[in-house]
């Protein structure tokens, strides 16, 4: 099945599936997740073939990367894994309870991308995953403090990983200059970009992608949904994590009636969208729940109308490729 056929990762011996698991929602991202439904949910995907499952410490203020660890212990199959660094937790009054609702109330998230705490950053994350290594590090969300990743993270990183601790290092951000900023100036092996290669924005393909390609750092396609109008595009719907615009929500309409002729639904042709660029290895995609998960797969496998890439930039929808 397409979701669970493997992709390597360039510079290194790491392989992640097509599709991939991301864990903000099982960290509790806007709404309460069960720890037995997390352990399903994570089980499940392993047992279905997704080879690799993202987290970070932001995911409920480290209980996305508590529960990655619980879900993975003991079973047959393991994952590749990633999680990010720049962000660390520490005891204080947590400002985003009500946006991670499983969080702890009396922890902190803080900022540090000096090379201690980008080690310790690490370190704690092994800790709360169970894990002596990990796979895959992406320095997060690095957009205000690009100097600091590129002379600072990036060679503790590099040092990390010859200690051992990670294989492969990596960006995970949402905007693409930044992206291509830190990209030019460093020798990463693989860039999670959210939101920037769906249907409703093709803007990496105009820059970040052909410098991906040139410089053999594999991508990792995030945000496909766009933060939900691609999902389903009723009012009220995220775009980019605000609600998104009566443009937006109207463009997403007309794509999803479009795709009604070629009996596609919406969400399926945003999961498998990114494919189409030889750079993206793999679609990563959070589920929440089992129905999710089981959704996600069903969507990613659906075969799509040979043509219907080329039907849409004809008749305006999206981008035509840019290779």
């Amino acid at each position: 099945m397409r979701h669970s056929e493997l992709a390597p990762i360039h510079g290194c011996d790491v392989k992640v599936s097509k599709l991939s698991l991301g864990t903000a929602p099982l960290g509790g991202l806007f709404k309460k997740v069960a720890e037995s439904e997390s352990d399903l949910v994570i089980r499940e995907a392993l047992d279905a073939g997704i080879a690799y499952i993202d987290t970070a410490p932001l995911y409920g203020y480290g209980v996305g990367e508590i529960r990655v660890g619980r879900g993975i212990k003991g079973h047959a199959k393991q994952p590749a894994i990633s999680t990010k660094v720049g962000r660390l937790l520490r005891p204080g009054k947590n400002t985003e309870h009500d946006k991670f609702p499983d969080s702890d109330p009396n922890i902190e998230i803080y900022f540090d991308h000096s090379a201690a705490g980008i080690r310790r950053s690490l370190e704690e994350s092994l800790q709360r995953l169970g894990r002596d290594s990990i796979e895959i590090v992406y320095i997060h969300d690095a957009d205000d403090w690009i100097s600091d990743a590129i002379n600072v993270v990036y060679p503790e990183l590099h040092k990390m990983r010859q200690e051992g601790l990670l294989k492969a290092i990596g960006i995970g951000m949402n905007w693409c200059p930044t992206s291509v900023s830190i990209m030019k100036d460093t020798d990463l092996n693989i860039a999670l970009i959210a939101g920037r290669f769906t249907l409703l924005d093709q803007s990496a393909q105009d820059e970040l992608y052909p410098l991906a390609l040139k410089k053999k750092v594999s991508i990792i396609a995030a945000g496909v949904f766009n933060s939900g109008v691609l999902a389903n595009p009723v009012d009220g719907a995220h775009y980019d994590y605000e609600p998104a615009s009566q443009e937006i929500l109207t463009k997403a309409r007309a794509i999803g009636k479009y795709l009604e002729r070629y009996n596609v639904s919406l969400p399926a042709a945003a999961l498998q969208f990114p494919l189409r660029h030889p750079a993206v290895a793999s679609v990563l995609t959070g589920a929440g729940s089992l129905s999710e998960l089981r959704a996600n797969i069903a969507s990613f496998n659906i075969e799509l109308p040979a043509g219907l890439w080329g039907d849409m930039e004809a008749a305006g929808l999206i981008a035509p490729l840019n290779l």
